[in-house]
């Protein structure tokens, strides 16, 4: 897939705005992310503490996804997005309150709360798209969402760990909270024509519908495991206790974090220019086993930092596609009247299997498990996930 396809697809007047918003709100959320993980490393925060920070980070799309379909069906997309971002910018404003571990549960809550906007702002946009886009179109655009997440991680996380390190927390916050501003600005001049749908049941019983349709559709429910297990790249807390164990002696933490985490996800922007017009349904399997293959590699050189960038950034090639993929197999099989509904429950169980795999490093750590052997089963995983689509593939594609 060329760069031109890419730019014909950005010359649509609604997904170069809502692009243009993605970049500066998801850069602002991985900018602010070192900070917190730094913030928590230095005021002495346990193993398990710093996986319940991250678990805040993905617990509000489980929490609220029946809630969160509803509203995202019910709230005009413009109208509820505004909302949103304005929730996102005074959490961020909160997190400078924080000044020790006495602190710890009111940063969970300002996460938590933060996260649930940008949970449901993120669920909005991904049931808009096959709103007002089909085919390759919406594939297309997928992927332009995925690199945009990518590249903002590889430039917040980069940015964030250096302004961290120079500035502190509060001045990585205070830049946080101008560029969600930014955003919600460009926002008022978004110019949207849709046609409402409308809903005639209540929000009790639009909840349930959702919920039975998906129950009665058993191959979306394959689907969305299939793209659940994209979660066994949920590497944050590896990461940071990577940089708390082996690279401090090298380089400071804030720093190590920032690098590692931004030289995977310029893996992540490149790898959908590699390898996006060669997946497709009849081999998506391969992929996810190299992508297991991959992670098992870097399991054996992580305590090297130098060595451990190298293989992070062969981690992260094949990951935004893996996302993305399995996310327009999931889209292009909802009908339009449960799109928001169907993707808050995709998000639910995504989420839910990112904290199961955080959780687990975690307690795993905790319990003495070597780090490389942790990343060895999140490897695993992906290996496993690939039988798993061979049966699919055989069931429901052939």
């Amino acid at each position: 897939m060329s760069n031109s396809t890419y730019l014909e697809v950005l010359k649509h007047p609604v997904v170069a705005r809502l692009t243009l918003i993605q970049f500066i709100s998801y850069f602002g959320t991985w900018f602010s992310q070192v900070a917190i993980a730094s913030m928590m490393l230095e005021y002495g925060a346990s193993e398990l503490a710093i996986a319940y920070i991250f678990m805040m980070l993905m617990l509000p799309a489980i929490v609220l996804a029946p809630i969160s379909g509803w509203i995202i069906d019910k709230i005009p997309f413009k109208k509820l997005m505004g909302s949103l971002l304005l929730i996102e910018i005074l959490m961020t404003l909160l997190f400078m309150t924080v000044n020790s571990l006495d602190d710890l549960n009111s940063l969970m809550l300002f996460v938590f709360i933060r996260s649930a906007a940008a949970s449901i702002l993120f669920a909005a946009e991904m049931a808009l798209f096959p709103k007002i886009l089909k085919g390759e179109m919406l594939k297309k655009t997928n992927e332009i969402h995925s690199i945009v997440w990518s590249l903002c991680f590889a430039a917040g996380m980069a940015l964030g760990g250096l302004v961290t390190y120079y500035f502190g927390y509060d001045t990585t916050f205070l830049i946080d909270v101008v560029l969600y501003t930014i955003a919600f600005l460009l926002l008022l001049g978004l110019k949207l024509s849709l046609e409402p749908v409308k809903h005639t049941e209540s929000a009790l019983e639009m909840m349930k519908s959702g919920f039975n349709y998906l129950k009665n559709h058993t191959k979306l429910i394959h689907l969305i495991i299939l793209h659940a297990t994209i979660g066994f790249t949920s590497f944050e807390t590896l990461i940071t206790l990577l940089a708390d164990l082996h690279y401090k002696y090298i380089i400071a933490i804030p720093l190590a974090i920032g690098w590692i985490n931004a030289t995977r996800a310029i893996a992540m922007t490149v790898g959908p220019l590699l390898f996006s017009k060669y997946i497709n349904e009849k081999n998506l399997h391969y992929f996810f086993a190299l992508q297991g293959m991959a992670i098992i590699l870097w399991s054996f050189i992580q305590h090297s930092y130098t060595l451990s960038i190298l293989g992070i950034f062969v981690v992260g090639l094949l990951s935004t596609s893996l996302w993305s993929y399995t996310y327009y197999m999931l889209q292009k099989e909802i009908e339009v009247k449960y799109l928001g509904r169907v993707i808050a429950y995709n998000d639910m169980i995504f989420m839910f299997f990112n904290i199961s795999v955080t959780l687990f490093v975690g307690y795993a750590a905790k319990m003495g498990m070597g780090l490389n052997y942790i990343s060895i089963v999140m490897g695993s995983g992906f290996v496993a996930t690939a039988f798993y689509y061979l049966w699919f593939k055989k069931r429901y594609l052939s």
